[in-house]
């Protein structure tokens, strides 16, 4: 029986040294992944499934499965590890078979990406790498790496020269009280809790006395989830008849992202921006709170991730198989902003200009079509 044992145990070292041999020959056809294809599956507050499927090409002329295998696969952004699985126990038969598995994605990542992307100038590299080892073999064969480009252009849309009046609706002053000439936007040093959005207003004072602005308040939302809120540190006051600009300093909660991470999925990968603000000013002896309608900030962003969305008439938009001979399509992104401002003909109130001659510019939305926020290219 001793004997009988022994004989089976050579025989198996004798196969599988003759298979990895013959691998390393060239006799037997070497496995290997042609594509990979990624989707996101469900999400809740803590964590992202990642859906993948491996397409693997078995050309082994024995016509016998390979047992014993396992996949590894991880999804990075800008070095910041996102996902990462392992599935053991797979076999594959002769030809081409396709390996579904999935790995879940800690949600609580999202701020990290976050803090690189913005540091990265809102340029981030998405990277799959995916590989899959042969015990039997003694052999490890990987996916052609997926690298895809994610840029973004989140304020840019609220530098405008626009003229819009500042209305108080209030029985104490007539309006407009103010004007403001121009909006600009960019960022602060973003850490590891906030993101800072330094904003800048050109407010014109058409009346015959100055008006001070004690502050300016905001609150931005993702998806009705509010990520940031806050007032200015200092007030100003607008000469009569002259102009200032008043500086604001908005702030991102980087803490509160994975939250309208949740949404941006639910809502299959759409995202609602809108940064509202108000101003305090004191006329003829009172505070008054105005809402600033005129320069709310809005913008719609749509994402393809993976370039494997499936829209709303069930058809997928791209379709994302990674090789290295063959090129990623581009997929399609709409993005649509507003930021209360008007069209390009409306003059500017100046210094010189007076009350009554003042412009009051209509406000307008514009629909661009362009890289937009989390578009992907190569």
């Amino acid at each position: 029986m001793f004997g009988k044992l022994k004989v089976g145990v050579i025989v198996v070292v004798l196969l599988v040294g003759t298979l990895g041999g013959a691998v390393a020959l060239g006799a037997v056809g070497t496995p290997s992944v042609s594509g990979v294809e990624n989707r996101f599956g469900g999400v809740n507050e803590t964590s992202t499934v990642i859906e993948s499927d491996l397409h693997v090409s078995n050309p082994n002329p024995l016509g016998v499965a390979l047992g014993g295998l396992s996949a590894d696969y991880a999804v990075s952004m800008n070095g910041v590890e996102m996902a990462h699985g392992v599935k053991s126990g797979v076999d594959i038969d002769r030809g081409n078979s396709t390996l579904p598995f999935s790995t879940t994605m800690d949600n609580e990542r999202i701020p990290a990406w976050w803090v690189s992307h913005i540091r990265n100038g809102e340029s981030t590299t998405l990277t799959v790498d995916a590989s899959v080892h042969s015990s039997l073999l003694d052999y490890s064969f990987g996916a052609p790496k997926v690298e895809r480009t994610v840029e973004t252009d989140l304020i840019s849309a609220f530098n405008s020269t626009e003229t819009r009046p500042v209305n108080a609706d209030a029985p104490v002053v007539s309006d407009p009280v103010l004007y403001v000439n121009e909006t600009s936007a960019q960022w602060g040093e973003v850490n590891e809790s906030v993101t800072p959005i330094d904003m800048d207003f050109t407010m014109y004072n058409p009346k015959a006395f100055p008006v001070p602005v004690s502050e300016i308040g905001y609150t931005i939302t993702m998806n009705d989830v509010t990520v940031g809120n806050g007032t200015s540190a200092q007030g100003y006051v607008i000469p009569a008849g002259g102009q200032r600009t008043v500086e604001t300093r908005t702030l991102v909660e980087n803490e509160r992202l994975d939250e309208w991470w949740v949404t941006h999925l639910e809502r299959n990968q759409r995202t609602d921006l809108e940064i509202d603000f108000y101003a305090k000013v004191r006329v003829t002896g009172e505070t008054i709170r105005i809402p600033l309608d005129e320069m709310t900030y809005t913008e719609t962003i749509e994402t393809d991730m993976f370039g494997t969305k499936v829209e709303a008439t069930g058809q997928t938009n791209v379709t994302s198989e990674s090789n290295e001979s063959a090129s990623t399509p581009e997929p399609t992104v709409t993005t649509t902003s507003t930021d209360g401002g008007s069209d390009s003909t409306t003059p500017t109130a100046t210094p010189t200009d007076t009350a009554s001659a003042t412009p009051t510019p209509e406000s307008g939305e514009t629909t661009t079509e362009d890289d937009g926020l989390l578009a992907l290219g190569r």
